[in-house]
């Protein structure tokens, strides 16, 4: 758990102090917003990792094919009712807009799914009482099953769960999902047992498809190659080290998958370089195309 690792270490230097009110207790640890992580009491902003992604990675191109494979697959599974809605001027534009937002509908499904099964998780390893709005929900119950039957079957302890840790040399931060210890982990990588990996859990796809994609490897070695770890109290240690693989386990109401991810440093390089390709999306490419040059009024074409 976040409280059992060692503490002792001093606040970040990096991050001018600013004038305001100094945080204290658990208002120090740094939140996400609008694509950052804000460390409080200071004028320094961290970029998330999950934006850091989202931008420059290549997987809008996976989501593009798969928003245009849901799409289709909803028109097919409704042909009558968007006929004939197509024969009403009055429904066509509402039908139209119920189809071309299936795959939001789908993923804001996904993600409540989602959050709500890493809050039962981040209650278990912490040893608190189950959110009772989500332990009672029949939908997640397998999920919670299945997890309690990952630590079971693999033998596993946490270390730490959702902390927040970030990097000031290459400025981003990102919540972890947890650290964790296995013996049989160990045994599958040939290491120590004592060994502690990185672990994150994905909820999508489907068992015997897709779920988990190479990202996830960028995600784990951001995370892996941070700096500086939040405790919830808001103190700060080093970020502990961990094994150059983790683990994804990819956890469906059918059961789970245990994934070896790879996050050494050589996937930490192209962390970085997704980094710079997100800042080219985000930030110059919106500057470098200028409008179109207009010839003065007063020029003729062909003179001499």
């Amino acid at each position: 758990m976040p409280e059992s690792v060692p503490a002792g270490a001093s606040a970040p230097a990096a991050g001018r102090r600013s004038r305001k009110n100094t945080p204290t207790g658990s208002d120090r640890v740094p939140k996400p917003s609008q694509g950052w992580y804000r460390v409080p009491g200071t004028d320094t902003k961290l970029r998330r990792v999950t934006t850091i992604l989202s931008q420059g990675s290549a997987k809008g191109d996976v989501l593009s094919i798969w928003a245009a494979n849901l799409v289709a697959e909803v028109a097919m599974a409704n042909l009558p009712r968007l006929v004939a809605s197509s024969l009403r001027p009055e429904q066509r534009t509402e039908a139209y807009d119920w189809l071309r937002r299936a795959p939001l509908r789908k993923k804001d499904e996904r993600a409540d799914v989602g959050s709500a099964v890493h809050r039962l998780i981040e209650a278990h390893v912490l040893g608190r009482p189950m959110p009772e709005d989500v332990l009672f929900d029949e939908d997640l119950t397998p999920y919670l099953s299945n997890f309690l039957r990952f630590v079971e079957e693999w033998e596993v302890t946490f270390e730490a769960s959702e902390m927040v840790v970030g990097n000031f040399e290459h400025v981003y931060a990102g919540t972890l999902d947890y650290l964790l210890r296995s013996p049989r982990i160990a045994a599958a990588f040939g290491v120590p047992e004592e060994t502690v990996f990185l672990g994150d859990t994905k909820t999508g796809g489907e068992l015997d498809v897709k779920g988990v994609y190479p990202e996830a490897a960028l995600q784990m070695a951001a995370y892996r190659r941070a700096e500086v770890a939040w405790l919830r109290d808001g103190s700060t240690v080093p970020m502990p080290a961990t094994h150059e693989r983790g683990v994804v386990l990819h956890l469906r109401p059918e059961g789970y998958r245990l994934i070896p991810i790879a996050c050494g440093d050589e996937v930490f390089a192209a962390f970085r370089v997704t980094r710079q390709a997100a800042d080219w999306a985000s930030g110059l490419s919106k500057t470098v195309v200028g409008t179109a040059l207009a010839l003065p009024a007063n020029s003729e074409v062909g003179a001499a």
